[in-house]
Order: C-alpha cells, then sequence, then structure tokens
C-alpha cells in the first residue's frame, strides 16, 4: 500500500475531520479489500471464459453478471482512497502482495470446483468488508461505512446464491 503524504500540491493538509492516522489505517483495509474484489473479478472471468459441462449455460451468464459487478466496484473502492488522500494500489503486484485471496488456478477446474472456489473468495472478501468496517466505524467515516455495508450485502448475497448450487 502507498502511504503517500496526505498534503495538497501547495501544501496545505487535507483535514476533512479524519486525523491522517486514522485515514492510512482505513486505506490500508481498503486497499486489501480493493485486492480481494479485483482478485475474484479476475477469478470469475477466468471462470466465465472456461467452465464446461452440463451447466455450462447457466455458469457461464452467471458468471458474467457476477465479474460485471465485481468490475463496476473496484471504481469506487479506489475513488475512496484517493479522496482519503492516498494512492490506490493498482499493480497485479500490490494486488497479489495485497489480496487474502489465492490468485486464479492455471489450470481450470471443474464447473462445481470453480462455484467451491468463488464461494470461499465472495466468504473472504466478506470478512475483509467487516474488518474494513469495523477501521472506519471507529474513525467515524461514514461514506467508508457506507461503502463496505454495500459490498458486503453483495458477498454476502452471492456466496450465498453460489452455496445453493452445491446443495443436493
Amino acid at each position: 500500500m502507498a502511504t503517500t503524504k496526505t498534503t495538497s500540491r501547495k501544501g496545505r493538509k487535507m483535514d476533512t475531520g479524519i486525523s491522517e492516522a486514522d485515514r492510512a489505517a482505513i486505506v490500508k483495509e481498503l486497499s486489501t479489500m480493493l485486492a480481494d474484489t479485483y482478485t475474484l473479478y479476475l477469478t470469475t472471468h477466468n471462470f466465465h471464459w472456461n467452465v464446461t459441462g452440463p451447466m455450462f449455460n447457466t455458469l457461464h451468464t452467471m458468471f458474467m453478471e457476477q465479474y460485471t459487478e465485481l468490475w463496476n466496484a473496484v471504481d469506487p473502492i479506489a475513488e475512496r482512497i484517493r479522496a482519503l488522500g492516498f494512492v490506490a494500489p493498482g499493480s497485479y503486484a500490490d494486488f497479489g502482495r495485497l489480496s487474502t485471496l489465492p490468485d486464479v488456478p492455471a489450470q481450470p477446474p471443474k464447473a462445481l470446483k470453480m462455484v467451491r472456489i468463488l464461494v470461499d473468495g465472495h466468504e473472504k472478501a466478506a470478512r475483509t468488508c467487516r474488518k474494513a468496517l469495523d477501521v472506519a466505524d471507529l474513525a467515524n467515516d461514514q461514506p467508508t461505512a457506507d461503502l463496505l455495508t454495500q459490498r458486503l450485502d453483495v458477498h454476502e448475497k452471492t456466496a450465498w446464491m453460489l452455496h445453493a448450487l452445491l446443495e443436493d
């Protein structure tokens, strides 16, 4: 995570009512959330491309909806990091270092294994959200808390829907 100073070009420190230390702590958690989201996006997109078997059409379509939602989520997370006065991570190296999720498997697994991997990914992302939400709440950072609450809802619902595919 970049911890660039939070001064403007004119040297004036950012003052939005959240201390620099609190903003840095929030950004640390948001950077992990961004990395998890991007990693989950990439994994889901890969599975969309490579799914096979009798559930092909259902999963291909579902994965497309999910990776599109994840793609649309990365920008608000990165922009919140910027609004807090820090540089958003954006390289594969950054995401690999920051993410709590494993990289997409080199060999595409069978369809139901893909679903299990995505369930695990969304559950981990939900846990990352909760941790970040605790830090944002302590700093009284409502915009970040709102963003994280929305992300938490998406990850929990997606995990539930995917998990339902695994039940007998």
